[in-house]
């Protein structure tokens, strides 16, 4: 009896650790494709600022952050140099990412 006892409180605690390891690659998968998306829209909203592409830049980082899944939070455009921020949501709680795009200085 002692031993079933035992074994059931393993499989719990690997049961519990495994979840929490599924968790945080989950999250990391997450912030990767999150960031992925700021660095597209950066880049949408720079092509726009040069010429490059045409259109409104910070419309254009929009349109990229919505189809990745994310939400546009904050666009600047400083000469040719865009700085957007993305967020979503993951688990419940919010998530967001950071990216800038333009000419080297």
């Amino acid at each position: 009896m002692a031993g079933a006892i035992a074994a059931i409180g393993v499989v719990g605690c690997a049961a519990t650790l495994s979840l929490g390891f599924v968790f945080a690659g989950s999250a990391g998968v997450f912030g990767q494709r999150l960031a992925g998306a700021a660095d597209a829209a950066a880049l949408a909203a720079a092509d726009a600022a040069s010429g490059a592409v045409i259109g409104v830049p910070c419309e254009s980082a929009e349109s990229v952050a919505r189809s990745a899944g994310a939400v546009l939070s904050r666009c600047e455009i400083d000469g040719l140099t865009a700085t957007v921020t993305v967020s979503a949501m993951f688990a419940g709680l919010p998530a967001a990412a950071s990216a800038r795009a333009g000419p080297p200085p």
